[in-house]
């Protein structure tokens, strides 16, 4: 695992990057990019994704930890409604801000949204601040170049500008981790980390178009695994 010591950030500093030269080459190049090689590298992403969410999950060895944190988190997360209002959220963005067709507007919208809303987001962000581990971001900088470069050879320079959102969110994230971090011990992360490879299995099966999972709703499962190794000693078993 990318592990950095005391260093947080590096992560999002690495997305920021790979947005910046994703939508930079594709400006330039435009729609000369195969469409079936932007597919295959796609399909490439979304298989590494399984193998890290697989990876992530061997990191704890008690399985009930992230089986029944999911669970509990996804019943969270469907009370809530947090897929749907996510969805809600960046419809009603691209509608306002996207009204009148404004190439650049739209652009900027847009791949913010597909950079800043997601799962990997918020947990490869968590990850990066708690432990300093940025594989996650990297990973995520990887979709992101390749979804910069699509969008920009289509929606033109205005994608560039959604490097500044990656920067606030994901780095807003990853300072919270910083923060919260420090009350929590290994054991803890670790199984936040192991919860997190389910979600990662979810998006992965998505990203290949397996699947459509909500993963979204899944994410308070990133609170609860932590708690569970907390209460660990109250367990009856």
């Amino acid at each position: 695992m990318a592990y950095t010591g005391c260093v947080i950030g590096v992560g999002t500093a690495i997305n920021v990057a790979a947005v910046l030269a994703g939508g930079g080459i594709g400006t330039f190049v435009g729609t000369r990019l195969p469409e079936r090689t932007r597919q295959t590298a796609m399909h490439a992403i979304g298989i590494v994704t399984l193998l890290v969410g697989v990876q992530s999950f061997l990191e704890f060895d008690n399985v009930l930890v992230p089986l029944v944190s999911v669970i509990l988190g996804l019943v969270v997360g469907e009370a809530l409604g947090v897929d749907a209002a996510i969805r809600r959220f960046g419809d009603s963005l691209e509608h306002r801000f996207s009204k009148g067709g404004s190439p650049v507007s739209r652009a900027f919208v847009t791949t913010s949204l597909l950079f800043c809303v997601g799962p990997l987001t918020v947990l490869g962000s968590l990850q990066d601040g708690v432990s300093g581990d940025y594989e996650l971001l990297a990973l995520k900088s990887a979709l992101d170049f390749i979804a910069a470069l699509s969008f920009a050879s289509v929606l033109g320079w205005g994608v560039l500008l959604s490097a500044g959102s990656v920067l606030v969110v994901q780095g807003g994230l990853t300072l919270a981790g910083a923060l919260f971090g420090s009350f929590m011990d290994e054991p803890m992360i670790l199984a936040m980390t192991s919860t997190g490879g389910v979600l990662l299995l979810g998006l992965g099966l998505a990203i290949l178009e397996i699947k459509e999972i909500r993963v979204a709703n899944m994410l308070p499962a990133l609170v609860v695994a932590p708690l569970l190794v907390a209460l660990a000693p109250l367990w009856p078993f």
